[in-house]
Protein backbone atom coordinates (compact mmCIF):
# COMPACT_ATOMS: atom_id res chain seq x y z
CA UNK A 1 0.00 0.00 0.00
CA UNK A 2 1.31 3.39 -1.12
CA UNK A 3 1.17 6.83 0.78
CA UNK A 4 -2.78 7.99 1.47
CA UNK A 5 -3.72 4.29 0.96
CA UNK A 6 -3.69 3.99 -2.80
CA UNK A 7 -2.69 0.35 -4.04
CA UNK A 8 1.02 -0.71 -4.57
CA UNK A 9 -0.88 -3.13 -7.36
CA UNK A 10 -4.32 -4.04 -9.44
CA UNK A 11 -6.89 -4.38 -6.87
CA UNK A 12 -10.70 -4.42 -7.50
CA UNK A 13 -12.49 -2.16 -5.20
CA UNK A 14 -14.83 -4.66 -3.56
CA UNK A 15 -12.40 -6.95 -2.40
CA UNK A 16 -10.64 -3.73 -0.40
CA UNK A 17 -11.95 -3.49 3.58
CA UNK A 18 -14.30 -0.37 3.48
CA UNK A 19 -11.33 1.93 4.70
CA UNK A 20 -7.87 1.15 4.48
CA UNK A 21 -5.43 1.15 7.59
CA UNK A 22 -5.89 0.99 11.02
CA UNK A 23 -7.36 2.65 13.68
CA UNK A 24 -11.57 3.62 14.60
CA UNK A 25 -14.20 2.52 13.08
CA UNK A 26 -14.76 4.17 9.57
CA UNK A 27 -16.54 7.54 9.74
CA UNK A 28 -17.82 6.92 6.59
CA UNK A 29 -19.14 4.49 3.91
CA UNK A 30 -18.94 3.51 0.27
CA UNK A 31 -22.65 4.26 0.13
CA UNK A 32 -22.35 7.38 1.17
CA UNK A 33 -19.27 8.10 -0.98
CA UNK A 34 -21.04 7.03 -4.19
CA UNK A 35 -24.63 9.20 -2.81
CA UNK A 36 -22.29 12.35 -2.44
CA UNK A 37 -20.21 12.05 -5.86
CA UNK A 38 -23.53 10.79 -7.99
CA UNK A 39 -25.15 14.00 -6.33
CA UNK A 40 -22.72 16.14 -8.09
CA UNK A 41 -22.89 14.15 -11.38
CA UNK A 42 -26.27 14.48 -11.50
CA UNK A 43 -26.54 18.44 -10.70
CA UNK A 44 -23.21 19.75 -12.45
CA UNK A 45 -21.73 16.58 -14.25
CA UNK A 46 -19.25 14.20 -14.07
CA UNK A 47 -16.77 16.35 -15.22
CA UNK A 48 -17.46 18.37 -11.40
CA UNK A 49 -17.05 15.11 -9.61
CA UNK A 50 -13.59 14.93 -8.02
CA UNK A 51 -12.14 13.85 -4.60
CA UNK A 52 -11.85 17.22 -3.25
CA UNK A 53 -15.43 17.92 -4.15
CA UNK A 54 -16.74 14.25 -2.53
CA UNK A 55 -14.75 14.89 0.53
CA UNK A 56 -15.87 18.42 1.16
CA UNK A 57 -19.81 17.03 0.43
CA UNK A 58 -19.15 14.27 2.86
CA UNK A 59 -17.16 16.06 5.11
CA UNK A 60 -13.98 14.29 5.00
CA UNK A 61 -10.63 15.35 4.51
CA UNK A 62 -9.08 15.15 0.65
CA UNK A 63 -6.52 12.76 1.52
CA UNK A 64 -8.46 10.69 4.25
CA UNK A 65 -10.83 9.91 0.94
CA UNK A 66 -8.22 7.95 -0.67
CA UNK A 67 -8.16 5.50 2.47
CA UNK A 68 -11.71 4.70 1.61
CA UNK A 69 -11.15 4.84 -2.46
CA UNK A 70 -7.94 4.54 -3.79
CA UNK A 71 -8.43 5.92 -7.75
CA UNK A 72 -10.94 8.43 -9.24
CA UNK A 73 -11.91 5.23 -11.36
CA UNK A 74 -12.87 3.24 -8.42
CA UNK A 75 -14.93 6.24 -7.62
CA UNK A 76 -16.83 5.67 -10.84
CA UNK A 77 -17.33 1.97 -10.70
CA UNK A 78 -18.97 2.82 -6.89
CA UNK A 79 -21.42 5.61 -8.40
CA UNK A 80 -22.06 2.81 -11.32
CA UNK A 81 -23.14 0.00 -8.91
CA UNK A 82 -25.03 2.63 -6.70
CA UNK A 83 -27.25 3.70 -9.94
CA UNK A 84 -27.43 0.39 -10.96
CA UNK A 85 -29.60 -0.43 -7.42
CA UNK A 86 -32.14 1.66 -8.81
CA UNK A 87 -33.56 -1.30 -11.49
CA UNK A 88 -36.92 -3.08 -10.72
CA UNK A 89 -36.44 -6.85 -10.94
CA UNK A 90 -39.77 -8.61 -11.00
CA UNK A 91 -39.99 -11.76 -11.62
CA UNK A 92 -39.30 -13.21 -15.14
CA UNK A 93 -42.56 -13.38 -17.71
CA UNK A 94 -40.98 -16.15 -19.43
CA UNK A 95 -41.08 -14.36 -22.72
CA UNK A 96 -37.50 -13.21 -22.90
CA UNK A 97 -37.64 -10.94 -25.66
CA UNK A 98 -40.31 -8.80 -23.22
CA UNK A 99 -38.72 -9.33 -20.32
CA UNK A 100 -35.14 -7.95 -22.12
CA UNK A 101 -37.11 -4.97 -23.77
CA UNK A 102 -38.28 -4.27 -19.77
CA UNK A 103 -34.74 -4.43 -18.88
CA UNK A 104 -33.94 -1.66 -21.80
CA UNK A 105 -36.62 0.44 -21.25
CA UNK A 106 -35.18 0.51 -17.60
CA UNK A 107 -31.75 1.46 -18.71
CA UNK A 108 -32.81 3.56 -20.51
CA UNK A 109 -34.68 5.55 -17.73
CA UNK A 110 -31.57 5.45 -15.77
CA UNK A 111 -29.50 6.58 -17.66
CA UNK A 112 -32.08 9.72 -18.79
CA UNK A 113 -31.63 10.17 -14.63
CA UNK A 114 -28.24 10.00 -14.47
CA UNK A 115 -27.37 11.94 -17.90
CA UNK A 116 -23.33 11.12 -17.12
CA UNK A 117 -23.64 7.18 -17.16
CA UNK A 118 -22.92 6.67 -20.80
CA UNK A 119 -19.78 8.65 -20.45
CA UNK A 120 -18.30 6.66 -17.59
CA UNK A 121 -19.36 2.76 -18.59
CA UNK A 122 -16.89 0.40 -18.93
CA UNK A 123 -15.98 -3.01 -19.51
CA UNK A 124 -14.77 -3.39 -16.11
CA UNK A 125 -17.43 -1.42 -14.56
CA UNK A 126 -20.52 -3.51 -13.66
CA UNK A 127 -19.35 -6.34 -11.12
CA UNK A 128 -20.14 -4.86 -8.33
CA UNK A 129 -23.16 -6.03 -6.06
CA UNK A 130 -25.68 -4.67 -7.75
CA UNK A 131 -24.81 -4.70 -10.61
CA UNK A 132 -24.20 -8.25 -10.43
CA UNK A 133 -28.13 -8.65 -9.52
CA UNK A 134 -28.31 -6.74 -12.76
CA UNK A 135 -26.60 -9.53 -14.77
CA UNK A 136 -28.13 -12.68 -12.93
CA UNK A 137 -31.49 -11.30 -13.50
CA UNK A 138 -31.23 -10.86 -17.34
CA UNK A 139 -30.10 -14.46 -17.59
CA UNK A 140 -32.90 -15.67 -15.06
CA UNK A 141 -34.95 -13.32 -17.87
CA UNK A 142 -33.02 -15.34 -20.55
CA UNK A 143 -33.66 -19.09 -19.48
CA UNK A 144 -35.94 -19.80 -22.08
CA UNK A 145 -33.70 -18.87 -25.05
CA UNK A 146 -32.26 -22.08 -26.41
CA UNK A 147 -28.50 -20.90 -26.59
CA UNK A 148 -25.07 -20.73 -24.83
CA UNK A 149 -24.86 -18.96 -21.47
CA UNK A 150 -21.46 -17.12 -23.36
CA UNK A 151 -24.34 -15.79 -26.20
CA UNK A 152 -26.71 -14.67 -23.82
CA UNK A 153 -24.16 -12.44 -22.11
CA UNK A 154 -23.13 -11.37 -25.23
CA UNK A 155 -26.95 -10.27 -26.18
CA UNK A 156 -27.51 -8.72 -22.54
CA UNK A 157 -23.78 -6.66 -23.40
CA UNK A 158 -25.31 -5.75 -26.86
CA UNK A 159 -28.44 -4.48 -25.67
CA UNK A 160 -26.69 -2.73 -23.11
CA UNK A 161 -24.46 -0.67 -25.75
CA UNK A 162 -27.51 -0.62 -27.91
CA UNK A 163 -29.12 1.34 -25.30
CA UNK A 164 -26.44 3.27 -24.23
CA UNK A 165 -25.62 4.99 -27.95
CA UNK A 166 -29.63 5.46 -28.64
CA UNK A 167 -29.67 7.70 -24.97
CA UNK A 168 -26.43 9.24 -25.81
CA UNK A 169 -27.77 10.87 -29.08
CA UNK A 170 -31.00 11.62 -27.35
CA UNK A 171 -28.78 13.78 -24.51
CA UNK A 172 -27.07 15.32 -27.24
CA UNK A 173 -29.88 16.44 -29.50
CA UNK A 174 -31.87 17.80 -26.11
CA UNK A 175 -28.51 19.56 -25.20
CA UNK A 176 -28.02 21.41 -28.61
CA UNK A 177 -31.88 21.69 -28.17
CA UNK A 178 -31.38 23.74 -25.13
CA UNK A 179 -28.39 25.96 -26.88
CA UNK A 180 -30.64 27.16 -30.50
CA UNK A 181 -30.25 30.26 -30.00
CA UNK A 182 -34.34 30.23 -31.75
CA UNK A 183 -36.96 27.43 -30.79
CA UNK A 184 -37.01 24.36 -31.70
CA UNK A 185 -40.10 24.54 -33.96
CA UNK A 186 -38.31 27.31 -36.05
CA UNK A 187 -35.05 25.25 -36.69
CA UNK A 188 -36.78 22.40 -37.61
CA UNK A 189 -39.14 23.96 -40.03
CA UNK A 190 -35.68 25.42 -41.94
CA UNK A 191 -34.27 22.21 -41.86
CA UNK A 192 -37.38 20.54 -43.64
CA UNK A 193 -37.79 22.48 -46.05
CA UNK A 194 -34.22 22.17 -47.51
CA UNK A 195 -34.20 18.88 -46.75
CA UNK A 196 -37.36 19.06 -49.07
CA UNK A 197 -35.48 20.86 -51.30
CA UNK A 198 -32.97 18.86 -51.99
CA UNK A 199 -35.47 15.46 -52.58
CA UNK A 200 -37.59 17.71 -55.27
CA UNK A 201 -33.90 17.21 -56.98
CA UNK A 202 -34.43 13.43 -57.47
CA UNK A 203 -31.15 12.98 -56.68
CA UNK A 204 -32.13 10.87 -53.71
CA UNK A 205 -35.20 9.03 -54.82
CA UNK A 206 -34.89 5.40 -52.59
CA UNK A 207 -34.81 8.51 -49.50
CA UNK A 208 -37.67 10.26 -50.69
CA UNK A 209 -39.33 7.04 -51.32
CA UNK A 210 -38.82 6.21 -47.51
CA UNK A 211 -39.70 9.27 -46.05
CA UNK A 212 -43.20 9.42 -48.05
CA UNK A 213 -44.09 5.96 -46.73
CA UNK A 214 -44.07 7.20 -43.39
CA UNK A 215 -40.41 6.92 -42.38
CA UNK A 216 -38.97 9.75 -40.04
CA UNK A 217 -37.41 13.08 -41.10
CA UNK A 218 -34.25 13.19 -38.86
CA UNK A 219 -34.79 15.61 -36.05
CA UNK A 220 -38.55 15.71 -36.90
CA UNK A 221 -40.92 15.13 -33.62
CA UNK A 222 -40.49 11.57 -33.39
CA UNK A 223 -41.58 9.18 -30.84
CA UNK A 224 -38.82 8.75 -29.38
CA UNK A 225 -39.90 5.70 -27.11
CA UNK A 226 -41.76 4.12 -30.31
CA UNK A 227 -38.12 4.47 -32.05
CA UNK A 228 -36.74 2.67 -28.81
CA UNK A 229 -38.71 -0.08 -29.04
CA UNK A 230 -38.55 -1.19 -32.18
CA UNK A 231 -34.82 -0.19 -32.48
CA UNK A 232 -34.31 -3.18 -29.52
CA UNK A 233 -37.26 -5.24 -30.75
CA UNK A 234 -35.52 -5.83 -34.23
CA UNK A 235 -32.20 -6.49 -32.11
CA UNK A 236 -33.70 -9.26 -29.79
CA UNK A 237 -35.40 -10.43 -33.20
CA UNK A 238 -32.10 -11.81 -34.28
CA UNK A 239 -31.65 -13.83 -31.52
CA UNK A 240 -33.67 -17.53 -31.09
CA UNK A 241 -36.29 -19.17 -33.02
Amino acid sequence: MTAGGRPAEPEVIWSRPQRAGRGPRPAHSRESIASEAVRIADEEGVEAVSMRRVAAGIGAGTMSLYNYVPRKEDLYELMVDAVSGEYELPPPTGDWRADLLALARGTRALMHRHPWLPRVLSPVHGFGPNALRYLEYSLDCLAPLDVPDGEKLELVAAVNGAVATYVASELAMAERARTLPWGEAEEQRVRTAWLGSRLATGEYPRLAAALVAGGPVPGAGLDMDAVFDRTVSRLLGAWGA
